[in-house]
């Protein structure tokens, strides 16, 4: 989904909203897809990263198109501020310390992998983001993760113990799937 700058701004105005309408209200704003662009209200999977002086502050979304886009982002917005259970909620004053970054992501491609080093060799850094599951355990990296960890190796691993597994784990049942995300901020 590409976006031109007037549906960007209306999707950071959207996000921005439903921050301030959690602290006052203490859910996420409800947007009128009325007034907005189709495509805003065309289903879409997207996060929302907020980042307080520079160091991360929430990070929620969904990896199904299930929601219109414009709802998926108030939602993740609101979520990321006062549900995501790494951070407490926020507050009044951090609201001027924030900056925030909404990705869109693409649809999920399964990765048939076999092996770590499999999916090393397939994985491509700087534009997959990641998502890896084995039964009810998952965790995902969305593309940006990258500027962090540049390394497959060390996405790859940090991604698993950010879902539980240790570093070095594999199993048959493990499965991955790669997606791109179109980032506005």
């Amino acid at each position: 989904m590409k976006l031109d700058k007037d549906q960007q701004d209306a999707l950071l105005q959207i996000a921005w909203q439903s921050l301030r309408h959690g602290l006052q209200y203490g859910r996420p704003l409800e947007p009128s897809l009325d007034a907005l662009p189709d495509t805003l209200a065309e289903p879409a999977a997207c996060f929302v990263t907020l980042h307080k002086d520079g160091i991360l502050r929430g990070c929620i979304g969904s990896m199904e198109a299930s929601e219109p886009l414009a709802k998926a982002v108030a939602w993740a917005a609101f979520s990321a501020g006062f549900r995501d259970p790494r951070f407490p909620s926020l507050t009044q004053e951090e609201m001027d310390k924030l900056t925030l970054e909404i990705s869109i992501l693409s649809p999920m491609q399964d990765m048939p992998v076999s092996s770590e080093q499999d999916l090393l060799s397939t994985l491509r850094p700087g534009i997959d983001g990641l998502l890896l599951e084995e039964h009810w355990r998952h965790a995902v990296y969305l593309p940006s993760v990258w500027q962090q960890l540049p390394a497959p190796l060390d996405f790859v691993r940090q991604l698993k113990l950010k879902g539980g597994w240790p570093a070095n784990y594999w199993s048959e049942d493990m499965r991955a799937k790669r997606f791109q995300s179109e980032t506005i901020s």
